[in-house]
């Protein structure tokens, strides 16, 4: 007879304990400070490198030792850390996607999205200009990831009939 195994991973399974609570998705590690006597919490998201979150906590009663992690604290360190995530990745998509909304020389009012692909070994960009009415595409090139989206980029752009930028 075989005996049956445990697929779960046991560093991602629900965990209670004073200095570490851990959900199906979040783990809180209380810490020692290394910058000063008193202690820090670290949430880490299952599955990411290092912590999103690093923040002081509080002494317990007896000055000397951390206060223990309970229910409320882990659920509002959770939406602490998610909202950091959230931020981070709401920062990194508005540093890689520009737009620009600009009249052409008819009147026509023209948007123009740079949308930028970051990657270590072949980095790309794409300039891609949107007919502001009904959102219909004009006219998309490739352009270098270092390509500067101004309003008067786009509009060079439109007046050289959609030509790629140098």
């Amino acid at each position: 007879m075989t005996e049956a195994t445990d697929s779960t991973d046991s560093d991602t399974l629900p965990l209670q304990e004073p200095r570490l609570w851990r959900d199906g998705q979040w783990t809180a590690r209380v810490i020692k400070n290394e910058e000063d006597d008193g202690w820090a919490v670290e949430m880490t998201r299952h599955g990411d490198p290092e912590p999103a979150l690093v923040g002081p906590w509080t002494m317990g009663r007896d000055k000397k030792n951390p206060k223990p992690l309970d229910g409320p604290a882990f659920s509002t360190l959770v939406k602490t850390a998610a909202e950091v995530i959230r931020r981070h990745e709401q920062q990194l998509h508005a540093t890689l996607n520009k737009s620009v909304t600009v009249t052409a020389r008819n009147d026509q009012r023209v948007r123009v999205a740079l949308a930028i692909v970051p990657d270590e070994d072949s980095p790309s960009a794409t300039l891609t200009a949107y007919d502001d009415a009904d959102d219909s595409e004009l006219a998309s090139v490739n352009v270098s990831p270092a390509f500067r989206l101004t309003a008067s980029s786009a509009a060079a752009w439109i007046e050289s009939d959609y030509a790629r930028p140098r």
